[in-house]
């Protein structure tokens, strides 16, 4: 299949790429820059030099392939407004093609806002906190999307680690910088998380499969507190295990009040849904267990 991936050189994103393009599938990624483009080609992947903001930069060659992955991310305050306008391009690429198509379009479980330890899966309700609330109303527009030839598809992934590091770079950093790694409240909550490797397999899988109007979680079956998490990440970058508590007050001021709803959200996700249907098995059995293995990439990526 001929693949186009926004976010390409992302965090998910370059993982997503690299798994269609090591499966055999032609692989084509979003890039701004040449320098970005060059990392893409070093992966087998195809650059596309282009920006979300303008769609015309890599409409036609979306409109030449059969799977349209969006895992792009704008951290600007136009983050949801081009994150809708660039839904709106691809759906509208795959309708016009005329031939089967897939979509498929990235969320994340922070959308079932806290959930302690009541395990939730797809078909629980909803209840996203003000930061990621304007995903919901996307996620269904592209789920009504699917009929006849084109299949779309929604992949919400856990809190994602491995490689370049995502929110748990945060803990390798501080504890470095610092000597602790720095966390929001007292630990004891607990995130779904997940390995970017994991989480690019459950893309594939999704992308390969017959399915369409699905979501999939994608969430390893580790139970870690943030606690854990955070003290295996100081032991591993050499600061002892020793860990910062901060109190949302404190942590709002430093990374605003939204963000920090978020960190603090404590959830249970199961993902047997994608192991069902997309026959996938996370390998990677949590972030606290492989934590130096992580530290030593996170620390060789910067």
């Amino acid at each position: 299949m001929k693949v186009f991936v926004t976010g390409a050189t992302g965090f998910i994103g370059s993982a997503v790429a690299a798994a269609f393009a090591r499966a055999g599938h032609e692989a084509f990624g979003l890039a701004r820059s040449a320098e970005k483009a060059g990392r893409l080609a070093a992966r087998e992947v195809v650059p596309v030099l282009g920006s979300l903001e303008d769609p015309k930069s890599w409409r036609e060659v979306a409109d030449a392939c059969q799977v349209l992955v969006h895992c792009a991310v704008e951290y600007s305050a136009r983050q949801w407004t081009l994150n809708e306008q660039t839904i709106d391009v691809l759906l509208a690429s795959a309708t016009a093609a005329g031939r089967p198509r897939k979509v498929v379009v990235t969320g994340g479980v922070w959308d079932y806002g806290s959930t302690g330890d009541r395990m939730v899966d797809e078909a629980s309700p909803l209840d996203p906190p003000a930061l990621v609330l304007p995903r919901r109303e996307v996620e269904v527009r592209v789920l009504k999307a699917s009929s006849g030839s084109l299949k779309t598809l929604v992949i919400r992934p856990g809190c994602v680690y491995g490689g370049p590091g995502g929110l748990t770079a945060a803990w390798f950093e501080s504890a470095m910088k610092e000597g602790a790694a720095r966390i929001v409240g007292d630990g004891r909550n607990r995130w779904a998380m997940v390995h970017r490797h994991d989480l690019a397999d459950v893309y594939l899988r999704a992308a390969e499969s017959t399915l369409g109007g699905e979501v999939f979680n994608a969430t390893d079956r580790s139970r870690f507190t943030v606690a854990d998490c955070a003290r295996a990440a100081s032991l591993a970058a050499g600061a002892g295990g020793k860990v910062a508590t901060a109190g949302p007050g404190e942590a709002a001021r430093a990374m605003g009040a939204p963000f920090v709803e978020c960190l603090s959200l404590d959830q249970h996700v199961d993902s047997s849904k994608a192991v069902r249907l997309l026959g996938w098995q996370p390998r990677h059995g949590g972030f606290a267990d492989g934590a130096p293995r992580y530290f030593q990439a996170w620390k060789a990526s910067r």
